[in-house]
Order: C-alpha cells, then structure tokens, then sequence
C-alpha cells in the first residue's frame, strides 16, 4: 500500500544575512548528499557537516529531514516558476507550443544542471506531501503553474484552468520520468513526444491574450 507522507516543518525563516547564508548553505550541502547518497541515507548530521554548521543551527530553521528536503524542493519549484516566467515575459508566446516550449525546456534544463533535482525537484518517489502537508505535490505544482499561466496568458484562472493544468501536469511528469530512465540527460525523442502530448491536450483550451478574440463593445 502507498504510505502517505507528510511534509517536514520549517520552523522558521532566516532573516538577517547571516542566517540567510547558512539556510541556503544548508540547502546546497543537502542537495550535495541527495546526487551522492541518495534519499534514504541522507542525514542531518552529514548536512549540517558539509555545511559547515553547528546542527544546532540546522534544526534552528528545520524540525528534521523532511523539513529540509521540502525546503530544497520549495527552493527548487520558486527557481522553476521564476525561469518559466522570465522566458515567457521574453519570448511573449503568442500559442500554445510556447507556453510547452518554455515549460518543458527549463525543467529539462533544471534535471540536467541543478544539483540533487534528480533525486528531489518539487518531491521525491514515495513522499508525497513534500511541499504541503494536505496537498500532494503535484497538486501543490499545478496550483502554482495554473497562477502563473492565468497571469502571463490573461486566461481566467477558473476551475477550468485548474483540471487543464493538473491534467498536463500528470503526463509531463509521467513522460518526463520515462526519459530521464531511458537517458540519464533525458531522451530527446521522449521529451519531443512529452511535448506533442502537451500540445495536442492543451490546443483550444490554453490561448495566449494574443490569439484571443477582442471583446465585443458592451461586453
């Protein structure tokens, strides 16, 4: 039976520059430990080691090794999302294998260059409450996803756009799985095949402002 997960507790935000060095530090060095170790034989200990801190300090801001590994996957999905966002803001996509493009290159790009993102990107196998402790992490991603598509696309961010958005989700991840097993880099005709799954569900549903039509005066 799958266990559910629950996710970790930040017990709290660093806020002077100190501390905000140390809590990324950590966050590095534990995603050093996760592309080394893997999973299951990461420890705080070894973390707060290589980070070079008491590990008192560690459980200052994490109550054990799930609040960390949800903190390097919330770190993870806010670097996703600023990318995405950036490429969108620069390339303006006016249909929807843009918004694709854009979705699928910069987490490709993120698998392949992002320490420990193999092992954790926005979750990791078997845990599935990573990022919030009553949604799964899919859900957790999707939400964000559908946010920020209603906010670049002028799409109304309904419960329409949310099954649409979730939908996506699944199969990117899905496919996206496949190619990372087939090829430690991602197999290329798999991630083209992720993108025409992507591009045949979501045409006619997602339209970019500018491929909309004008609203009619009085409306």
């Amino acid at each position: 039976m799958n266990q559910d997960r629950t996710a970790g507790t930040l017990r709290r935000l660093p806020v002077q520059k100190r501390s905000v060095e140390r809590f990324e530090r950590l966050l590095d060095a534990c995603a050093e430990t996760l592309d080394e170790v893997g999973y299951a034989a990461l420890t705080t200990k070894e973390v707060a080691r290589r980070a070079e801190v008491p590990i008192g300090t560690l459980y200052q801001f994490f109550s054990d090794k799930e609040g960390l590994i949800g903190a390097l996957a919330a770190r993870n999905l806010e670097t996703f999302l600023e990318r995405v966002a950036a490429r969108l803001e620069h390339e303006k996509p006016e249909d929807v294998s843009g918004l694709v493009d854009a979705t699928v290159d910069e987490f490709v790009t993120m698998r392949r260059t992002i320490t420990g993102f193999g092992v954790v990107d926005f979750g990791a196998v078997g845990h599935d409450h990573t990022l919030e402790p009553v949604l799964d992490n899919n859900t957790a991603v999707a939400e964000r996803l559908r946010a920020l598509t209603a906010t670049l696309t002028g799409v109304r961010g309904d419960a329409d756009l949310e099954i649409t958005v979730r939908v996506a989700l699944e199969c990117a991840d899905s496919v996206l799985q496949l190619a990372f097993r087939t090829d430690p880099q991602g197999d290329s005709q798999l991630i083209a095949e992720c993108k025409r799954v992507l591009n045949g569900y979501l045409n006619g549903r997602i339209r970019p402002v500018g491929d909309r039509p004008e609203p009619q005066d009085g409306r």
